[in-house]
């Protein structure tokens, strides 16, 4: 049996015409197509028919983070112009607390046009209601791909995110090869997106409207929350000619005790509403398993590492693992487990929490497009091919599917 790191990602390619990438979104949400894959079954509707085909017993998790306007642009005097693309903070670390900072903070950034950015110091004069108000960026260490900037203003009291809500431009997926228009700060967010922090939207859930998720909860469906900060590296493509080559980006989750506590309990069906919660569902059992071995450890050492799924640790029951993270939370007084994960979901993984995915079409050679394989074993290009063959529209305006293996 082939060894998951061993996974060719030129067998995960497939024609994807420019064409079918939505580049925009319907104007209803809800009545993009929904692909039915169930037990083998391929069949499709219309997404606002979800609420009748969910398999009975269902409970949905939803990832409510919000995409933040994480592009700023500042001008040199000599006319170049500087993207700043912020990642995730640095000082304050916590992202509640970043983006209340006011005066001053340092996130992790990638830079656009790094050649004409020297040592100098950028400025960037911004109008608050008549009050001028001065932002000033710094460019300190290297941060893997990126850069540690250091963000000043003098105006005590505006916070951070005043200032990204006021300047930031709202950064769309670069597959889409277009500028981000007016119309994308409503249409590439969530109705539920609550907590900031995505540089990119957890698009299977931007079919959904307010009119189904009402009508779930009438149906008597458990709507539960937790929350994954989406990084630019969900974009990073699969260079490598195997996976074992291709490092992971790392995510920041965050999931209150309750919503554990529910997973722990619960005799429904689990559904993870996109790739990001189905990422934070699993990781959730690899920390409890860690739990279970080494109760002591520190919540900075819960981080789930990208391989290790595979390390071939002995198993325990996914209920047992819930269990583990509420006792840890309790022990250690705090209501809501805050960590990061790496894990890479591919052919060979075995799924521990989700037992169903709602989620859009993906790019070829991507990883979650091994995720998606991983879950439908192996069957990914019957799906596909028969979404290609039905004029299905393809990424993150585009239709969803609901897998159900």
């Amino acid at each position: 049996m082939q060894k998951t790191q061993d996974i060719r990602i030129e067998d995960f390619n497939y024609p994807l015409p420019d064409e079918r990438i939505a580049k925009f979104p319907l104007s209803k949400r809800d009545t993009s197509k929904l692909l039915l894959y169930r037990n083998g079954k391929i069949s499709q509707t219309i997404f606002h028919n979800l609420p009748q085909i969910l398999p009975e017993g269902s409970l949905l998790v939803f990832n409510n983070t919000r995409v933040i306007q994480a592009r700023l642009h500042f001008r040199k005097r000599t006319g170049a112009l500087i993207e700043i693309f912020c990642l995730e903070p640095l000082l304050p670390h916590d992202y509640a607390l970043a983006f209340q900072s006011k005066g001053h903070c340092t996130w992790v950034c990638m830079v656009g046009n790094l050649k004409k950015w020297k040592e100098e110091t950028l400025y960037r004069d911004l109008d608050f209601n008549g009050t001028c108000v001065r932002l000033s960026a710094t460019k300190k260490n290297v941060h893997g791909n990126a850069f540690e900037i250091e963000f000043f203003w003098d105006n005590l009291e505006l916070t951070f995110d005043t200032i990204l809500e006021k300047i930031g431009e709202l950064p769309i997926p670069p597959y889409l090869n277009r500028a981000t228009e007016e119309s994308d700060k409503e249409t590439y967010q969530t109705v539920y997106a609550k907590v900031e922090g995505s540089v990119a939207a957890p698009t299977a859930g931007l079919h959904f409207t307010p009119e189904v998720l009402s009508e779930l909860k009438n149906n008597g469906v458990p709507l539960l929350e937790l929350t994954l900060h989406v990084g630019a590296g969900t974009f990073k493509p699969v260079k490598s000619e195997t996976i074992e080559g291709h490092e992971m980006h790392t995510e920041f989750i965050s999931v209150d005790i309750s919503l554990i506590e529910q997973l722990a309990r619960t005799t429904r069906k689990i559904i993870a509403v996109g790739t990001t919660s189905v990422r934070t569902l699993e990781s959730l059992y690899y920390i409890g398993r860690t739990l279970e071995y080494h109760p002591e450890i520190s919540p900075e050492e819960l981080h789930v590492a990208q391989w290790q799924p595979y390390n071939g640790e002995i198993e325990i029951e996914p209920r047992k693992a819930l269990e583990n993270i509420v006792e840890y939370l309790h022990k250690h007084c705090s209501n809501r487990l805050v960590t990061s994960t790496q894990i890479i979901i591919a052919p060979g993984y075995t799924f521990k929490i989700v037992q169903g995915i709602i989620t859009n079409f993906h790019q070829p050679k991507s990883t979650l497009l091994l995720l998606v394989s991983a879950f439908v074993d192996g069957h990914w290009r019957e799906i596909y091919d028969y979404a290609l063959a039905n004029n299905f529209r393809f990424l993150s305006y585009g239709d969803s599917s609901l897998l159900l293996p």
